[in-house]
């Protein structure tokens, strides 16, 4: 039976995106999709595949963006402002941005009650999270093959007491209900973690889907990528579900509101130091430091503090790096056109 289409409320429309329609726009769409030349997108029209004509251009979309398409082909489709976007920082030496969803509600962080579980880890998700103003929600699986599972939620509750943690079987039904609150009608939420922990047959079961899974290798605890792109499917609550990647590599991208985020007791007593610009490695009145003498900050916690703020302060201090010499290169590029225009000029 054919089903009928979905309304844009049902996609996820609301009064954010309403405000931003212009008149003369064609319907929006949203993208569930990317493909090199190509967005895969759905609207209350139906499923379709819009092309681009500019290569090169697929990067500036996300799974999850509202678009509006051209008036005629060839024009490249208008991005609605995001509600969020959750991104990371590309990988290599790149210094850009790589999206990886946009307008979520909600972000799920899968890891497993195995050796994949690294709290560290678990942290950088959360301040991705965060920096959006994206309420994350952990979702602990495989809790049924250990007896562990108490002391994984415990560490994992004792290193994000702000965040919702439950521990889940990836293939019982009553895991549809547990999640329920989040994935209603009209909501959307994105689904990360290392590969083989679960999240394709997680996805399989909020989706009704049936696609390829791939469980841990019990000797080392780590998958094999099933989940090759991002994309976006519709869930039996109602709501949309982004699958991702495994991401094993996680680096920040403009993340410092985010990291303050999660470690909000560290970011503050940071601020008294007696040093602005105080290192916290070995100047004199340093406040952390004379904490971790005192026994009420963890020497391990404020490590990974340190590593993140460091590694988000290296970013924006290279992204901006890149920025300026993109501008230089673009005014050389222009002085080099106007000078050669002029010996033209003069030539004839």
């Amino acid at each position: 039976m054919t089903q009928p289409p979905l309304t844009l409320t049902e996609l996820g429309w609301d009064d954010h995106f309403q405000a931003q329609l212009l008149d003369g726009d064609a319907p929006p769409c949203r993208v569930t999709k990317i493909h090199r030349s190509a967005l895969s997108i759905l609207s209350d029209a139906g499923a379709d595949r819009l092309r681009l004509f500019d290569r090169g251009t697929a990067q500036n979309y996300a799974v999850g963006d509202w678009i509006i398409p051209g008036a005629v082909e060839g024009e490249p489709p208008r991005i609605l402002d995001r509600k969020t976007i959750i991104r990371r920082r590309a990988a290599g030496a790149d210094h850009s941005a790589q999206l990886i969803a946009a307008n979520i509600d909600t972000f799920f962080i899968v890891s497993s009650c195995n050796d994949d579980f690294n709290i560290a880890r678990l942290e950088r998700y959360v301040a991705l999270a965060r920096t959006e103003d994206v309420d994350p929600v952990l979702l602990l699986t495989k809790a049924d093959k250990t007896d562990d599972a108490a002391t994984y939620l415990s560490r994992a509750q004792q290193a994000l007491p702000d965040v919702p943690i439950l521990t889940i079987n990836s293939k019982s039904p009553d895991t549809v209900a547990i999640l329920a609150p989040w994935c209603g009608t009209g909501k959307t939420v994105a689904l990360a973690g290392s590969s083989g922990v679960g999240k394709s047959t997680l996805t399989n079961l909020l989706t009704d889907r049936d696609e390829d899974t791939a469980e841990i290798r019990e000797d080392d605890a780590r998958g094999r990528h099933t989940t090759t792109a991002r994309s976006m499917f519709r869930m039996s609550t109602g709501g949309w579900l982004i699958d991702t990647p495994g991401m094993r590599s996680l680096r920040l991208y403009d993340g410092r509101d985010g990291v303050d985020a999660v470690f909000p007791d560290i970011a503050a007593l940071s601020l008294t130091c007696k040093f602005n610009d105080c290192t916290h490695m070995h100047e004199p009145g340093c406040a952390l430091r004379a904490a971790v003498e005192a026994g009420t900050v963890d020497p391990a916690r404020l490590a990974r503090w340190q590593k993140l703020v460091s590694e988000d302060d290296r970013s924006t201090e290279s992204a901006t790096s890149t920025a300026e010499r993109k501008r230089a290169e673009a005014r050389e590029t222009a002085s080099h056109k106007a000078r050669k225009k002029m010996k033209l000029n003069k030539s004839r």
